[in-house]
Order: C-alpha cells, then sequence, then structure tokens
C-alpha cells in the first residue's frame, strides 16, 4: 500500500547528488532518467540508477522514460534482465492503461507497483482507466507537461479544473493522488500555501523538486496534532453513542465524516510506524 506523503526526484545522470538526495528524508526518492536527463546521457543514467538499486534495493524508485519511446523500450529491456528491481516504478506520459499492460507483460511477476504520471489531456481522458488498473499503487498529476500542452502558467488557477478532474479519478479508483512539483525553490510561502491547497483537494502527496522542499510538504500533509485529536474524540463519541448520527461539538456526526476521521487516524499511524 502506497503511504508516502513525499517524493524526491534526482537526475539518474547526477550520481553526486544522490547522497544529498537520499539525506533529504523523502517517503520516496526517485531517480528519474526522463525529464532530467539529457538524450545522450540516458544509457549511462540507466547503468547508474541500476548499479544504484543493487547496493540498496529499498531506498529508491526509478521513472524510466515514456513506454511508447526508444528511451522507454531501451529502459524495459535492461530492466527485464537486471537481478535488482525497485519497488515503485514510475512511468510518465501515461495515456491508456494498455502502456502498463506492455511494462507488466515484459517484467512479469516481478514488475514493481507502478506509479503512472497523467500529463496530457488525452491521460487526463483516461485517468480512471489507468488508475483502476491492478498494478497500480498511486497517480501523480504531471502538471509541468499538462501546462506546457494548455499553454498555459504552470500555476494552481489554470490547473485546477484538471486537478479536480485527477482526483476524482483517483478517488474512484481508490488510489492515492501525488501532485506535482512546485517550481519555486525560493518562495516556502507558495509552497506551502500550494500544498495546503492540494490537500484540501483531495492530494495525499506532493512531488519535490529540491531537498529543502521536503519539509513544508511533510508538514502540510501530515495530519496535526489537533486534528487526530479530533478524530479519535469524533470516532470514540460515534461508537459510544451506538454508531448512529449524532451532535459532536456543535455539528452533526454520522457515517460520511466518519470515513474521514478514520482516514486521519489511519494515515497518522502509517506515518508515524515509517
Amino acid at each position: 500500500m502506497f503511504s508516502a506523503a513525499s517524493l524526491l526526484f534526482v537526475p539518474g545522470s547526477r550520481p553526486d547528488r544522490f547522497a544529498k538526495a537520499k539525506a533529504g528524508g523523502a517517503d520516496l526518492t526517485v531517480i528519474d532518467l526522463e525529464d532530467a536527463v539529457a538524450a545522450e546521457d540516458k544509457a549511462s543514467a540507466r547503468d547508474v540508477a541500476l548499479g544504484q538499486m543493487a547496493q540498496d534495493k529499498n531506498a529508491w524508485a526509478i521513472r524510466i522514460n515514456p513506454v511508447p519511446t526508444a528511451a522507454g523500450i531501451r529502459d524495459l529491456a535492461v530492466l527485464v534482465d537486471t537481478d535488482t528491481l525497485p519497488d515503485v516504478l514510475l512511468v510518465p506520459m501515461v495515456e491508456s492503461a494498455a502502456e502498463l499492460n506492455v511494462i507488466v507483460g515484459v517484467l512479469g511477476d516481478r514488475c514493481p507497483a507502478l506509479l503512472p504520471l497523467v500529463e496530457t489531456p488525452k491521460g487526463l481522458r483516461h485517468a480512471l482507466e489507468i488508475a483502476s488498473h491492478d498494478a497500480v499503487t498511486a497517480m501523480m498529476f504531471g502538471g509541468g507537461d499538462f501546462s506546457g500542452e494548455l499553454g498555459v502558467e504552470l500555476a494552481w488557477g489554470p490547473l485546477l479544473a484538471a486537478r479536480q478532474q485527477f482526483i476524482l479519478a483517483c478517488a474512484e479508483a481508490k488510489k492515492p493522488a501525488v501532485d506535482v512539483p512546485f517550481i519555486k525553490l525560493d518562495d516556502e510561502a507558495g509552497l506551502a500555501d500550494e500544498c495546503a491547497k492540494a490537500r484540501a483537494i483531495g492530494f495525499a502527496a506532493k512531488a519535490a523538486i529540491h531537498p529543502r522542499q521536503l519539509g513544508v510538504i511533510k508538514t502540510a500533509f501530515a495530519p496535526s496534532e489537533a486534528e487526530v485529536t479530533e478524530a479519535r474524540e469524533a470516532l470514540a463519541a460515534y461508537a459510544a453513542g451506538g454508531e448512529r448520527a449524532i451532535r459532536f461539538n456543535g455539528r452533526m456526526l454520522e457515517a460520511p465524516f466518519i470515513k474521514r476521521y478514520r482516514a486521519v487516524i489511519a494515515r497518522h499511524e502509517e506515518q508515524t510506524n515509517a
């Protein structure tokens, strides 16, 4: 089960940054073979990433190149022959579940949990189909490419409608949703604001592109002490009331609201025991 609240990308072509990235404390540290790596460096980055995996499998995830591309095909060809695969494989630019079937078909029973990135209008149109695939552990909204497709700024307002559609697909498929990185590295207040907005509409996690973003992200997506206390009190009151609709803190408390309180406690326990 996917429980990460923070993801950090590090270019596969920059092994000198691996240690710093890992020390940042992200819930999931991703060696990127796609956007962060120049075409001429992809083969060497792939070799470095798999070498790192062999040393410490549990510490890393890998983002491969898009399946319908030559680079993506080469990634899969090498992965099928490698002894050590990551627990999570990020798959960019996914536009149909058929692309995921290719990965599962190639890697078979050894296939890692897949985390597709929806980065185009076509991918968004098929987001429910993609999220519902059995191999998918979570989904990520790829706002960078999406903003390019729309010709708009990578900002909250222009992409809100797309984010909301993405969240609905993830919710129906019961898969956690990961939000796009915040690209303004020196704007901590802006990052905190976007994290709060993302969590408010249903995102479970946010990706980062620099270790110094991780503290803000983790704080934003972790239930606060006040939230945990309220959830525990609400669950206790609901149980004491025979699990019927009751008045709690001046509000009606009934089954639909209990789901959220249970989710708060589950999230708290996951992060406490991580």
